[in-house]
């Protein structure tokens, strides 16, 4: 993100207000046009580390957690329904069943009840593949089980309605506000002061500074909101089976996760209990720390080639595109490679046995996904998972800067 800022930083501030463009104005003025052409790169490539007393230095934490925030919000209300789709799909392959209860005998004998409808009983009211069961019509087991990415869209919408394509949102926005708040500004410190540092002590390295301050601030940021991403993928996880009843929230969501380790625990402290809210951490930053690494390690340089091509001329509209172009395809790449792991993460989430749960090691889920399902299982999701990461991260990534632009544009004119 650095250079993406100077770039238009050194268009936009007066000249004795950086030390970048001082040095720029400086160079011996020759009458030879071609040693003067000869130095004209070095004026994209010029130190990037952000100025002291320059606007965008005045730009401290608040202003970039209102940016991520914002980028954030944005994203996790777009995209939601994707990731419920990728969800779905990856909860299915770990044994989720999404068949009604009366296609079994059992759940028939368990289901009726004085609140039971006859709704209840088809996959959808519009759906003509129903038996007659007595005097019931009930629909095949095949009529609820998901067959690739589409097929979820659409038994979703036609099951449950269109809305449940959000369900998990609320805790999305709970999840992205503050992860994103937390991960881009962090992102911003960690690689300003580590370039910083390399180009001081070890130049060579320098290269390595994205993928470091990604996986640095993303380690942090899952840490610390990793019950919200616990609850969201259990409410997205797990559908209603009944008409008309409400599904539980996120707080209700995770009272829950911690009420069936205490009903195994009675007699242990309450800390060990609560525990059980981080359990499947190791899988999300097995997944989320190469995720940053790769997408930052990837993102950095192609958005500097695009706002190099684009020079002093850069406004809103080519940081916007650079930022969103560079985002789409790092984090494409980034969420293909990382899919095993995310599928990981999913099944550690929704296991609902609380001693297996708590057993259970990243390790030993990804060899339990290969024995059950091989290749194919590891990358179960890949398609809504690829499909959501790239707009994501272009969103996230485009709006971050652009409103940092705005607000170096009113520091700059105050």
């Amino acid at each position: 993100m650095v250079e993406s800022e100077n770039l238009w930083i050194a268009s936009e501030m007066p000249s004795s207000s950086s030390p970048a463009v001082t040095k720029v104005l400086d160079f011996p003025i020759t009458d030879s046009t071609a040693e003067f052409e000869s130095l004209r790169p070095q004026v994209i490539s010029l130190p990037l580390v952000e100025k002291k007393g320059s606007p965008e230095d005045k730009l401290g934490l608040t202003e970039r957690v209102f940016s991520a925030a914002g980028a954030a919000f944005l994203s996790a209300v777009t995209l939601n329904p994707l990731d419920v789709v990728k969800t779905r799909l990856q909860a299915q392959a770990a044994g989720v069943s999404y068949s009604h209860p009366l296609s079994y005998d059992i759940g028939r004998m368990a289901f009726f009840g004085p609140n039971m409808m006859f709704a209840d009983l088809r996959c959808s009211p519009s759906c003509a593949r129903a038996g007659v069961e007595g005097t019931v019509s009930i629909c095949p087991p095949d009529c609820f089980q998901y067959k690739g990415t589409f097929d979820v869209f659409t038994k979703i919408i036609r099951q449950e309605g269109i809305g449940r394509l959000w369900r998990g949102t609320n805790a999305g926005l709970a999840l992205a506000v503050p992860m994103v708040g937390i991960y881009l500004p962090f992102y911003d410190m960690f690689r300003n002061k580590l370039e910083e540092l390399s180009r001081e002590n070890a130049p060579a390295t320098t290269i390595f500074v994205p993928l470091v301050a990604g996986a640095l601030a993303r380690s942090l940021a899952c840490t610390v909101c990793y019950p919200i991403e616990l609850a969201r993928t259990r409410m997205q996880a797990f559908k209603v089976a009944k008409a008309g009843m409400k599904p539980p929230g996120v707080m209700k969501t995770l009272v829950g996760v911690v009420s069936e380790v205490r009903t195994v625990n009675s007699l242990e402290n309450s800390l060990h209990n609560y525990r059980v809210l981080w359990r499947g951490l190791g899988a999300q930053l097995a997944r989320d720390v190469p995720f940053s690494a790769i997408c930052w390690a990837t993102l950095e340089p192609m958005r500097r080639r695009l706002l190099g091509i684009v020079g002093n001329d850069t406004n809103a509209l080519g940081i916007l595109g650079a930022n969103f172009s560079a985002g789409f395809v790092a984090g494409s790449i980034a969420a293909a490679t990382t899919c095993p792991f995310d599928v990981a993460k999913t099944r550690r989430q929704i296991e609902r046995d609380p001693c297996r749960a708590m057993r259970m090691t990243t390790r030993q889920t990804l060899i339990e996904v290969w024995r059950d399902g091989g290749m194919r299982g590891l990358f179960t999701g890949i398609g809504p998972r690829v499909a959501r990461a790239g707009p994501s991260v272009g969103i996230v990534v485009s709006f971050y800067e652009v409103v940092k632009y705005a607000l170096h544009r009113h520091y700059a004119s105050s």
